[in-house]
């Protein structure tokens, strides 16, 4: 009886890898839709276009970005985590899938209801500044801070963000008082910051790069441990008498229960647009380090995060306005 059962179970394990094989070999079968959580222009976007492209060119199907905006990504992630899990829809997001449950009421379970393919890159968090802000390095803010409490600053995502929680905690190490101005994208904000209309702004390296190099706006520091190359004159927090680090990461996930054949192309096909040359230097140019990777290693990043993010929230006491 031992022995049928095993049988049936080998049988049933093969039949489920056949097809799995034949889901990859059929996919995709028409246009791939890419759900980015945030507004063009922002460091999501941009990396998620390179993408894109390259994978339209491979895998000989349209790839359409979707911008799908809204209260901090929840809402474009929602919109993933409930699209059929065939390879046809993929989500491309900064760690919020990981940090706003910690912040929001979100109708997802980061761990549970995506499957994380590869990790697209790591960033520095980058505090900008307009030039008459009248502040040009952290010790200058930080005493231009005391003076006028309640400095209000940009981010291009809202509370529980990477963003959001690098400049509390940037405040809470200076012991100064910030105001959040949140907005659905990177673009949006430096807008506003290059207008004058905030003159603080927290965001992701890639928009900020060509204002920076125009002279527009001035980098006061980036959150990681060392400079990015791309980066080389600006200092970190640590370097300013700082004591914080954090990186922010990009990465692409699918529905759970998508065909482990298809998760396994897909992976590939990432990984070798990350190591494309012309794909490779973009990111770079914009301070966006290609990391790649397995399926395995971006999702033990993913619930190494979640717990980090966990003790971050309760420790800034950060909370939806």
């Amino acid at each position: 009886m031992m022995t049928i059962v095993r049988l049936f179970a080998m049988l049933a394990a093969f039949a489920a890898i056949a097809s799995s094989a034949a889901d990859a070999q059929q996919w995709p079968s028409r246009p791939i839709q890419v759900i980015v959580p945030f507004a063009a222009g922002g460091s999501t976007d941009v990396a998620a276009r390179l993408v894109g492209q390259h994978l339209s060119r491979v895998l000989g199907q349209q790839v359409v970005v979707e911008n799908k905006t809204g209260a901090n990504g929840n809402l474009g992630t929602e919109l993933a985590a409930k699209a059929a899990p065939d390879g046809h829809t993929i989500l491309i997001v900064p760690e919020s899938i990981v940090s706003n449950a910690h912040v929001y009421k979100v109708s997802y379970d980061a761990r549970k209801d995506f499957t994380p393919v590869i990790q697209i890159s790591r960033q520095p968090i980058v505090l900008a500044a307009h030039p008459e802000l009248g502040a040009k390095t952290i010790p200058e803010l930080i005493a231009l801070a005391k003076k006028q409490p309640g400095m209000r600053f940009a981010t291009g995502s809202g509370a529980g963000s990477q963003q959001h929680m690098v400049t509390a905690w940037f405040a809470k190490l200076a012991g100064i008082e910030l105001e959040q101005v949140s907005y659905r994208g990177g673009g949006q904000a430096i807008n506003d910051l290059i207008a004058g209309h905030v003159k603080l702004g927290t965001l992701g390296s890639t928009p900020l790069i060509p204002h920076y190099k125009a002279g527009k706006l001035l980098l006061l520091a980036q959150s990681t441990a060392a400079r990015s190359p791309a980066l080389p004159n600006v200092p970190t927090f640590q370097e300013a008498g700082v004591g914080l680090a954090s990186d922010q990461w990009l990465g692409v996930f699918v529905p759970a229960g998508t065909p482990p054949a298809i998760v396994a192309r897909l992976n590939a096909e990432v990984g070798k647009a990350l190591a494309e040359p012309a794909i490779k230097k973009n990111l770079e140019d914009s301070a966006q380090e290609p990391i790649g990777g397995t399926a395995a290693a971006f999702g033990k990043l993913v619930d190494e995060d979640f717990v980090k993010f966990e003790k971050l929230v309760k420790e800034l006491n950060i909370k939806l306005n």
